[in-house]
């Protein structure tokens, strides 16, 4: 069971380090079009392993910084963390952060508008039980 595990989690890193070449591939030529530079399939190759590789180390990071705060899910607060030595990602990490905060509040009140004005309107659907028909259901 446990060697099916470690072949189902290697095809995944596989994929996903595909998907990161991918994505360097397509980031490469977009910047190559715009600078007008060639990018060779070595060195596209390197840069995508260097960010698969620093992504895991990334992600090594984040889990210690959860565990260390006796978490077992990471939070924003991680990653603020983790960006903390760039002034410009941390600032822009705080900045989505907290848009993301002020949205979920949105959605929040949103959601406590929606439940209060069902609960209104079945109050006033409803008609009211008479003692007989709760004696019924004891």
């Amino acid at each position: 069971m446990e060697a099916a595990g470690g072949e189902q989690r290697e095809l995944l890193t596989q994929r996903l380090r595909a998907a990161v070449h991918y994505t360097t591939g397509c980031l490469c030529q977009g910047v190559a079009e715009d600078k007008g530079v060639l990018f060779s399939k070595q060195t596209v190759a390197a840069i995508s392993e260097i960010t698969f590789r620093q992504c895991e180390n990334f992600a090594r990071d984040l889990e210690m910084f959860a565990r260390h705060a006796k978490r077992s899910t990471i939070t924003s607060e991680d990653v603020k963390l983790l960006a903390r030595r760039s002034n410009s990602l941390l600032k822009y990490i705080t900045q989505k952060s907290e848009e993301l905060a002020s949205s979920n509040m949105e959605q929040k009140e949103k959601k406590k508008k929606s439940s209060a004005a069902k609960g209104r309107r079945t109050e006033e659907n409803e008609t009211p039980v008479t003692e007989s028909e709760d004696s019924n259901m004891a």
